[in-house]
């Protein structure tokens, strides 16, 4: 199964695009996840000016490398969050401090990410959500019933016009589950997908990363969600639970070597990739396997180069015929 392998340049935002592009190809990869922002896709050039994304198809054949999605996660954050101070880092200076005016900022922005996407001829939009509850996470002090499914519901007023310009332009959103998203593991990824009633336009772009350190087989998300795997990260984390530290970071930051868990160059942490290339397999996933390196213990170009190769070695296609098939004398066609 020839699945592109493709970097996410999120990481890479400040390098420009030919940058990105020349070492992405240099390393082995088949294409890039352009977010959207850095230089790497301005949305609004995308969709006025003719010429832009004729441009970014040119940089990209330059280096033989193909597109298949955009991600929006910077941006889709601002729909779905309660405002606090560090939402302004992802908005103009002219929103920022400014709820009201940030949120609706941020809706029309997704608006017109879809059209980027429809003029850059993908037909998937990777990101986030925001959670208006997942500061209620805990449950203390106590969450009601009625709270949660108020979030819930928020989430689907602010982001069903947004899915309706998506629809217009044919082009799909894929959140990616993760804490501080509205859906955040199996059972709230469910509940989202029950609240939006199954609409085909909302699927998931599945990060095993962000799984495994809250103690869930991460493998197990893309059998529950067979017609819903859009698009694939392939991240790592490692989690080093010594007796000190637990799960919830300790407010220590990413790379701290005191953490429960940490993000990890691909190979590097406790992430069972095989066992989801097979369950990719069995769903019959032929998208791309992005990488998204994310690693402060190790230089980035050296993790990128070595995730490429990674990615490849364990990119294996299902098997065309059952081995068992001559025990029970069936014969070829």
């Amino acid at each position: 199964m020839a699945r592109p392998v493709t970097l996410f340049t999120g990481q890479w935002a400040d390098l420009t695009f030919e940058t990105i592009c020349q070492k992405a190809g240099s390393w082995g990869y088949d294409g890039l996840e352009i977010a959207c922002w850095g230089d790497h896709m301005e949305v609004h050039k995308a969709v006025e000016d003719p010429g832009y994304c004729k441009g970014k198809h040119e940089t990209l054949k330059k280096y033989g490398l193909g597109n298949w999605a955009l991600s929006a996660h910077l941006v889709g954050q601002l729909v779905g969050d309660r405002y606090d101070k560090r939402l302004d880092m992802f908005a103009p200076d002219e929103v920022k401090g400014k709820p009201a005016e940030l949120k609706a900022w941020a809706v029309e922005e997704m608006k017109v990410t879809a059209q980027a996407a429809q003029n850059m001829g993908c037909s998937l939009v990777n990101g986030f959500m925001g959670s208006p509850i997942w500061a209620f996470w805990y449950s203390f002090p106590p969450t009601t019933e009625e709270m949660v499914e108020e979030g819930f519901q928020e989430i689907k007023t602010v982001w069903t016009p947004i899915l309706d310009e998506f629809d217009r332009c044919g082009v799909k959103f894929a959140l990616e589950v993760h804490p501080t998203e509205i859906a955040f593991d199996l059972y709230t990824a469910q509940r989202l997908l029950e609240v939006f009633e199954f609409r085909e336009t909302l699927g998931f772009n599945f990060d095993p990363s962000h799984l495994i350190w809250q103690g869930i087989d991460a493998h197990l998300f893309i059998r529950e969600f067979p017609q819903r795997i859009y698009h694939t990260h392939m991240k790592d984390a490692a989690v080093t639970l010594d007796g000190k530290a637990g799960i919830l970071g300790s407010h220590l930051p990413f790379g701290d070597l005191r953490r429960g868990w940490n993000f990890r160059s691909l190979g590097h942490g406790d992430v069972n990739f095989e066992e989801i290339i097979r369950e990719l397999n069995d769903i019959g996933y032929s998208g791309p396997l992005s990488v998204e390196w994310e690693d402060n213990g190790m230089d980035r170009e050296v993790g990128a180069q070595e995730s490429a190769d990674f990615v490849k070695s364990m990119n294996f296609s299902p098997s065309e015929v059952a081995f068992d098939k001559d025990f029970k004398g069936e014969k070829e066609d």
